[in-house]
């Protein structure tokens, strides 16, 4: 598949609406399903609230293939989509790479914190090169979806809510409410989970294009 630049402007807040909207949705959903003490399976309200179902965390994997697809019609495509996909996949083994650098507790050497941050924003910059198209749409997507996300901890970790929002890691003292607020909510609300929403979602964007329009050229839609 080669790049169409169609004589239309990217409009990034036209394509991001709805599902910013869902998203926020989902946020509230959550919210009030753990504030009622509902089903552990749907609302975990463990630190981090990994693998439940009703979070934000899996929409990455529904909106990166739908803005890709959105994209290509568009006459946004990629310079090549299984070239998307391998920058993408190198993406991810250097976020990894920091998160291992900059927060593993086996490696310590001064400034490895900035180290690791570094390397988290450089494996999802490189889906610029890929798709830039489609960096930014997911960029704006990540930040509209997690935004309202810091927001509301400042006031759950403030209030002591009793949810996932204000859960703290196990072995975790905080010296100070700010630096507590930063390092579990603007850091990786901010950082990392911006960087697995782009990544995810270019992985599996760029994996349903190549696969979707193989073998043809990326047209305008009509």
């Amino acid at each position: 598949m080669t790049e169409t630049t169609s004589g239309s402007s990217l409009d990034v807040r036209g394509l991001i609406l709805v599902p910013a909207v869902i998203t926020l949705a989902i946020t509230l959903l959550r919210l009030a399903g753990e504030l009622g003490h509902r089903s552990h399976i749907l609302f975990n309200t463990a630190a981090g609230g990994g693998m439940a179902i009703i979070g934000i965390s899996w929409l990455p994997f529904i909106f990166g293939p739908y803005f890709a697809v959105k994209l290509v019609r568009a006459g946004h495509g990629p310079s090549g989509a299984w070239k998307t996909f391998g920058l993408t996949v190198l993406g991810i083994v250097i976020l990894m790479v920091g998160g291992v650098i900059g927060f593993g507790p086996q490696i310590k050497f001064p400034g490895r914190e900035i180290l690791g941050i570094l390397l988290m924003v450089l494996g999802p910059a490189l889906v610029i090169f890929g798709w830039p198209a489609l960096f930014k749409v997911l960029v704006a997507y990540g930040y509209a979806a997690r935004i309202p996300v810091v927001i509301l901890m400042f006031f759950a970790l403030r209030g002591q809510w009793g949810t996932h929002y204000d859960a703290l890691p196990a072995g975790y003292s905080g010296t100070s409410f700010l630096r507590e607020y930063m390092m579990l909510a603007v850091l990786p609300q901010m950082v990392i989970w911006i960087a697995f929403t782009v990544l995810v979602g270019a992985l599996v964007g760029s994996l349903v294009c190549a696969l979707a329009f193989r073998g043809k050229t990326t047209s305008v839609a009509a």
